[in-house]
């Protein structure tokens, strides 16, 4: 898979700043206006995208209440049925090109997830500069496949997906000879307890698939997202909604505008501690450098007299030799008269045949 991808104007690889995607969801309570204000929210936490999903309850599921369509799996959405969810939580079709125009005035880049084929249609209509392929999706092989074929970057999320799920998604985009992928370490679990997160499968995930990596996270607060930055994510996607307070499908897990720009600043934050791999030393460090241990006189001597480890001593600063000499100097004389401080160098030592 490419290890470099062209999104809109954004670059993703291995040696660009992580990607940080401000997912809507159902966050806009089909407002219109409040839909613009979580966009513009997440443009002035610093995303880089914003994410929206594209169906209608009748293009995700059927209206239907048998047994099979109604949601009992312990969920905040228990007691209603898949439908009936999806009809609150949908973003209406004909505000997407009006929020994608004002994605693009506020510098944002504006994508979605489709979940049928009519969705796909809709959205290379409006000429998205991506895909994302939804965790409950990634074992949609034929929409996966049409996806594909547009030759565009896709992500996908892996929440539900078993390892032979996102080797035969994989193997569907290379057939269609789509090799900008992206795959997401995610839990479908909302919102995700830290310990079904196992952030440790971000880099096996970059290795056994040979691809980028990065996080979709359903998990309260920013510590996932950067731990996950630390191992090598370069795209995030969280939540983001005005206030929790505020309700909607996915209000419980989303981030508040402040969280998410503590969110991005702490990432940013990490990209630059994490650095490149170096045993270099900084010109400050290098100054730091005097303060490391050294010999030096301990007590006043005369010329002539034995180093003992009682006026030998290794200690701060560095100015004398190198405490790897101190066996070697014990024993020898002092060639001149030394007082307590004066730092240990070869003129100091007499050689030949003393003691």
């Amino acid at each position: 898979m490419n290890k470099s991808i062209q999104f809109g104007n954004h670059t993703i690889s291995k040696d660009s700043p992580t990607f940080i995607i401000a997912e809507m969801s159902a966050n806009h309570l089909m407002d219109f206006d409040r839909a613009v204000a979580v966009m513009k929210a997440a443009k002035d936490a610093g995303a880089d995208a914003v994410k929206i999903q594209t169906y209608t309850a009748d293009t995700i599921t059927l209206d239907c209440d048998d047994p099979c369509f109604q949601i009992t799996q312990g969920t905040l959405w228990d007691g209603t049925t898949l439908h009936k969810l999806y009809q609150t939580a949908y973003t209406p079709w004909e505000w997407q090109p009006r929020l994608q125009e004002k994605a693009r005035e506020m510098g944002l880049e504006f994508f979605s997830s489709p979940f049928d084929f009519t969705a796909v249609d809709f959205l290379e209509e409006m000429k998205v500069p991506a895909y994302k392929i939804a965790s409950f999706e990634i074992t949609d092989i034929p929409l996966i496949r049409k996806i594909a074929k547009l030759g565009k970057p896709m992500i996908f999320a892996t929440g539900i997906a078993r390892l032979a799920d996102i080797e035969l998604a994989m193997d569907t985009c290379k057939q269609e000879g789509n090799e900008d992928v992206i795959l997401l370490k995610c839990t479908s679990a909302y919102p995700a307890p830290y310990e079904d997160i196992n952030l440790r499968t971000i880099p096996s995930m970059a290795q056994t698939f040979d691809c980028l990596t990065g996080l979709s996270d359903h998990s309260m607060g920013h510590a996932v997202a950067d731990a996950a930055v630390a191992l090598g994510a370069k795209v995030v996607e969280k939540h983001l909604t005005l206030r929790r307070a505020d309700g909607g499908a996915d209000a419980a897990f989303s981030m508040e505008p402040e969280e998410f720009k503590l969110m991005v600043d702490n990432i940013r934050k990490i990209e630059l501690a994490l650095g490149k791999v170096t045993y270099e030393l900084t010109e400050k460090q290098t100054r730091e450098r005097e303060h490391s241990r050294s010999l030096f006189v301990a007590q006043d001597m005369r010329a002539g007299e034995v180093f003992t480890p009682e006026n030998l001593r290794s200690v701060r600063p560095g100015c004398g030799l190198h405490t790897k000499y101190y066996e070697e100097l014990l024993g020898k004389r002092i060639t001149r008269d030394a007082k307590l401080g004066t730092p240990v160098s070869w003129e100091l030592v007499e050689f030949g045949g003393q003691q």
